[in-house]
């Protein structure tokens, strides 16, 4: 019913920049919270940043003052802006829609994308 695609992945050097978007289809009425987690090898999923429909932004510490979030409320799409990026940023980044409301009137609390990789060099 709700599918979420990430694009923009990829390799850059450390000190450089990537911008990674999402797009969510399907019967979406509303979407209260979009965001992006990661997860490097060897360890678990984390949360870099999230952003309520009213566009409320959250960040994990390590990512303050480096990336950026944004949503468009009417395309369903949540940017991530990333720059200053380090090599500790290398993973695979997820895409995250919390709180779906469908237009069937149906309410869904996660959906998620199928990852899109980053990989930072030194």
């Amino acid at each position: 019913q709700v599918q979420l695609v990430e694009s923009g992945g990829g390799l850059v050097q450390a000190g450089g920049s990537l911008n990674l978007s999402c797009a969510a289809s399907g019967s979406i009425f509303s979407i209260n919270t979009m965001g992006w987690h990661r997860q490097a090898p060897g360890k678990q999923r984390e949360l870099v940043a999230t952003i309520t429909n009213g566009k409320r932004g959250n960040y994990a510490d390590s990512v303050k003052g480096r990336f950026t979030i944004s949503r468009d409320n009417a395309k369903n799409t949540v940017n991530l802006q990333m720059n200053s990026l380090e090599p500790e940023d290398t993973a695979v980044y997820y895409c995250n829609a919390r709180g779906v409301l469908l237009t069937t009137g149906r309410y869904s609390i996660d959906y998620w994308g199928k990852g899109t990789l980053v990989t930072v060099s030194s």
